[in-house]
């Protein structure tokens, strides 16, 4: 079994329209000119960098924005460019909605739980329905395509529908799972949560200032899905503090890999408690590296993201840490990834990425990729040419020379001209990647 991070492409109209509550970079950044260009190849050089270190790499492609299908749904009539017309007047902001840059961050596209955890010896992954923003429920949909595109053998893969409902199922996808294992025994997964749909949290309530997204109610039902075992299914709840703070996604607070844990004490309500629990489940071969309120300050956790880093497994069994340039620059965030680093442990270093036009739309390292993983026959029966090689890495870039613009602001979303460029990038791209028809507007 091998681990793959299936990164998000940055689209072509890549922007910063701030429509993410709770989340503080991109309501810190709204309306400020994005560069689609640079954050996309900023995207492809964070895969060849893990990919150069012997981990498995691919790719995911980006979302049809402006979303032309729900603008029609919401009663916009006529030609693309009477619709793009329509929807930008006044102050513009169902287009602003219907642009939304946010698929790239593919940590929320979906759950993902290997065919090794499985009961039924296959591949489950269960696309998030993002329910709880407008702008992010719009993804469900071509998220299930991609993924049925992709992983198109139902004897080895299910790819199931979003979870129904409304906001008692909210589901924000692999942000708020994460999975641990040791060699000898079953994987453990944690299911966090954020607010509970029916009855009162069983914990210390909920945030006052930012909306908890993900409910208890799909976190269980993710685990049901994806057939986990109940014995080692958790369902830790989101510390409503680190909510309020910015933490708006588990993510954003913790990271774990294999036998690792790195978090926040104000990522879960009683940390102490699941730490202690997980130990009684992995063995003394789990670690957790607790970084207090006095050691690492929440504000600067959220502002710096380090634990937001790709916690990754080399070749050799030891760790690295992918954290952004963000976190090299706070000082309490670099002291904190260095005493993991510097430890004793499996994690042996820090490589700091430059990703600012994503940071500053509010995604990390980690908010960047889904991890999936797949056994070699798995990865043999995947036809779609989305696995990173040195051949698809230089397609991808001048496929982004020759289609992406360098500034793209608020006001170009309603150009006419812009919207039939990201057509004609996204109809080449499905064919670089060998997707077949997965947008709207190919069919």
């Amino acid at each position: 079994m091998r681990e793959y991070n299936f990164d998000g492409i940055a689209g072509p109209t890549h922007n910063y329209a701030g429509l993410s509550p709770g989340n503080v970079a991109s309501l810190a950044h709204k309306g400020q000119p994005a560069n689609p260009r640079r954050a996309a190849l900023q995207g492809l050089s964070k895969m060849r960098l893990v990919a150069s270190l012997g981990i498995g790499q691919a790719v995911l492609p980006p979302h049809e924005r402006p979303r032309m299908r729900t603008l029609r749904q919401l009663g916009f009539r006529g030609s693309d460019e009477e619709v793009l017309a329509a929807a930008s007047a006044g102050d513009g902001h169902l287009l602003r909605l219907c642009s939304s840059a946010a698929a790239m961050w593919t940590a929320n596209a979906a759950t993902a739980v290997p065919s090794s955890d499985a009961a039924d010896g296959r591949l489950h992954l269960i696309p998030a329905n993002l329910t709880s923003m407008f702008h992010r429920v719009l993804e469900a949909d071509t998220t299930a395509r991609v993924l049925r595109a992709i992983f198109a053998d139902p004897a080895r893969f299910q790819v199931h529908e979003p979870l129904p409902g409304g906001a008692q199922f909210s589901d924000e996808g692999a942000a708020n799972h994460t999975r641990l294992h040791v060699p000898g025994r079953p994987a453990v997964h944690l299911f966090a949560w954020g607010r509970a749909a029916y009855g009162a949290a069983p914990g210390s309530g909920e945030p006052l200032r930012f909306p908890a997204r993900q409910t208890r109610e799909a976190s269980a039902a993710l685990a049901r899905l994806g057939q986990v075992d109940a014995s080692r299914a958790l369902f830790p709840q989101q510390h409503p503090r680190g909510i309020d703070a910015g933490a708006f996604h588990t993510d954003v607070v913790a990271v774990g890999n294999g036998s690792v844990l790195l978090l926040h004490e104000l990522s879960f309500v009683d940390h102490v408690a699941l730490i202690a629990q997980l130990r009684e489940l992995l063995g003394h071969d789990f670690v957790a590296y607790l970084a207090s309120e006095q050691e690492l300050p929440i504000a600067s956790a959220v502002a710096a993201y380090p634990f937001n880093s790709q916690l990754l497994t080399l070749p050799d069994g030891t760790m690295t840490i992918l954290a952004p340039q963000e976190s090299r620059d706070d000082p309490r965030a670099r002291a904190y990834l260095e005493r993991v680093a510097g430890s004793g442990g499996l994690v042996r270093n820090v490589r700091y990425l430059d990703l600012r036009d994503s940071m500053e739309n509010g995604g990390g390292p980690a908010c960047l990729r889904q991890r999936i993983v797949l056994s070699d026959a798995e990865r043999a029966a995947i036809a779609a040419r989305v696995f990173w090689d040195d051949e698809l890495g230089a397609e991808l870039e001048k496929w982004i020379g020759r289609h992406y613009r360098d500034r793209v602001s608020g006001d170009d979303l309603r150009d006419p001209k812009l919207h039939r460029e990201s057509l004609a990038a996204l109809d080449e791209l499905t064919k670089i990647l060998r997707l077949g028809a997965i947008y709207d507007f190919q069919k």
